[in-house]
């Protein structure tokens, strides 16, 4: 059995064998990809003929695999997206973020920056994705998700919340999936 690099792993399989956003061949964007879990869950679903790209501040240990390549980057910095738009062979198929800030303890506090990081994904989504397709962002509860909500329905034809199974019962962490982006 395969050893995954995080518990997150679980979120983003559960998610996508509900929702089918990422498939065989996919070039996947993971934001916030540190330790490596989705990175790793995400290049185990796109299989030999797909190309997965991980993000973060801190650096990922390798992967053995040709298709998967990471960068040291933060996503706010401008050359950081481009660095990103070098390195994908193409426009990506899905984006996926699992950033996440350095949490505070001020809920208020935490909220906001997890929304703007959130916002910060969805601005990277809009540069690196193709039409027609998935975005899947981590996000808080919180008086702002509404709004952040709004904005991606903006941009794509379904929006759908979803808390996966392995997301624990009384963490305020949800996700907001993008389907079918429209150009």
């Amino acid at each position: 059995m395969e050893k995954y690099r995080s518990r997150a792993t679980y979120k983003l399989f559960q998610a996508v064998e509900k929702y089918h956003f990422i498939k065989i061949g996919d070039v996947v964007l993971d934001l916030g990809a540190a330790p490596g879990g989705w990175t790793q869950a995400a290049r185990k679903i796109v299989g030999e003929k797909g190309f997965v790209l991980g993000v973060d501040l801190k650096p990922v240990e390798p992967f053995p695999e040709h298709n998967v390549r990471t960068i040291i980057g933060d996503i706010t910095e401008q050359e950081t997206i481009k660095q990103i738009l070098e390195m994908l062979p193409r426009k990506a198929d899905v984006v996926i973020s699992d950033v996440s800030p350095n949490i505070s303890g001020v809920w208020e506090l935490d909220h906001a920056r997890q929304i703007d990081l959130a916002q910060k994904a969805l601005e990277i989504a809009l540069e690196t994705l193709k039409p027609r397709g998935s975005f899947f962002v981590k996000v808080f509860q919180g008086d702002m998700l509404n709004d952040f909500i709004e904005m991606v329905k903006q941009h794509f034809e379904d929006v759908k919340l979803i808390k996966p199974k392995a997301s624990r019962s009384k963490s305020s962490e949800m996700f907001v999936l993008g389907i079918c982006f429209e150009h």
